[in-house]
């Protein structure tokens, strides 16, 4: 194939192509990037067995239509240094160049035949879900999701779809995130009573791509056995699924509280991070002293120091309530939330798990600190 691109759409692809592939493999290939130049563009595809994707790179220049094996790495650093506008690829089988106005290098390249088929959007049934919705939902719920690969199951990402709405939810059993959104469910798929576990990479592929386009785009989600697919304007994102029975998260969901505390993400999130200063790798806690009128946060670290700040609660005239968390898991929270968004904190005491919420769509749930 040879074709001429634009240096920063390209860079751009690689980057998220690059995303998909394999770190550590037996496969060599599984390190690279599959190209197919046809027509005006150029379709990028890269995978780990996993998690694969399809991205098509639209204006670009097909000289000689083909496909090639591209060494992504080494092309993303030519394509970082280089400060030209375009940039030409001519590559087959057996080796691949890439040349600026000033610079030429070549690489050796592998049979495309032998790259992994990535599956496509077709004869498939799907709901669909607006970009822009679904990017916050992702954000808000896969930093949330298990690390722990002892209990494999809470490495994904529940994706449940029931009565027009789907719901993302994350949990490593010391929090919980459950963000719901809109969907459109057509008449013929019934999917309710249903979970799928969508592996953290697929969906922070996923965030990745709608980064990129338009928030009022419709992006239509296949969630079938063993697999999920997701297409959107420019790419298809295909993962299997995880495997394992997820926690029973609904029983967690706390039904009561005696103290409803209302704050605003960025004040709150300000005096978190000012009170978490003294904290060290030992005393990884801040107390929470919720008074009526205010809020007094304190921390103190065996060889860092002490710390305590003071924010109002002007509205507060519940019962006072000690509680003690892991500032890292509120600041988490707090960042993907808008800076003016009004969080409604529910707690029942201070042993027991407290409930955040910002409006009917998403849910925040934390385990103090004994």
């Amino acid at each position: 194939m040879l074709v001429h691109c634009q240096r920063d759409g390209l860079l751009s692809a690689c980057q998220l192509v690059g995303a998909a592939v394999a770190v550590r493999t037996t496969k060599p290939i599984l390190t690279h990037i599959k190209a197919i130049a046809q027509d005006d563009g150029l379709t990028l595809m890269g995978t780990d067995l996993e998690v694969g994707i399809r991205y098509h790179l639209r204006g670009v220049r097909v000289e000689q239509s083909g496909e090639a094996i591209l060494a992504v790495s080494r092309l993303i650093s030519i394509l970082r240094e280089s400060g030209d506008s375009e940039v030409t690829i001519d590559a087959d089988e057996r080796r691949c160049s890439v040349m600026t106005s000033t610079s030429t290098f070549k690489m050796p390249s592998e049979n495309p035949a032998d790259f992994p088929d990535i599956a496509t959007f077709t004869n498939v049934k799907y709901h669909e879900i607006s970009a822009g919705m679904l990017r916050q939902m992702i954000r808000r719920t896969t930093f949330a999701a298990g690390k722990d690969n002892a209990r494999f199951a809470i490495t994904g990402i529940l994706w449940e779809v029931d009565d027009g709405k789907a719901r993302l939810v994350a949990t490593d059993t010391k929090r919980l995130a459950l963000a719901t959104g809109i969907a459109e469910v057509p008449a013929d798929l019934d999917l309710k009573g249903q979970s799928h576990l969508i592996p953290t990479k697929a969906m922070a592929l996923l965030e990745r791509t709608l980064a990129d386009g338009d928030d009022g785009q419709m992006i239509q989600v296949c969630l079938r056995q063993n697999d999920v697919l997701f297409q959107t304007e420019k790419s298809l994102i295909c993962s299997r699924l995880v495997e394992g029975r997820y926690p029973p998260w609904r029983d967690i969901i706390p039904k009561k509280h005696s103290a409803r505390i209302a704050l605003v993400a960025d004040t709150f999130l300000n005096a978190v991070r000012q009170a978490a200063i003294m904290t060290d790798d030992e005393s990884k806690r801040v107390i929470f002293r919720f008074a009526p009128g205010k809020l007094t946060l304190e921390a103190q670290g065996a060889t860092t120091g002490e710390s305590r700040v003071e924010m109002k609660l002007e509205d507060y005239t519940g019962p006072e309530i000690v509680i003690n968390f892991d500032p890292a898991f509120l600041t988490e929270m707090l960042r993907v939330l808008d800076g003016s968004q009004v969080i409604q904190l529910d707690l029942l005491d201070g042993q027991r798990p407290a409930l955040f919420r910002v409006g009917d769509d998403y849910q925040y749930l934390v385990m103090p600190l004994a």
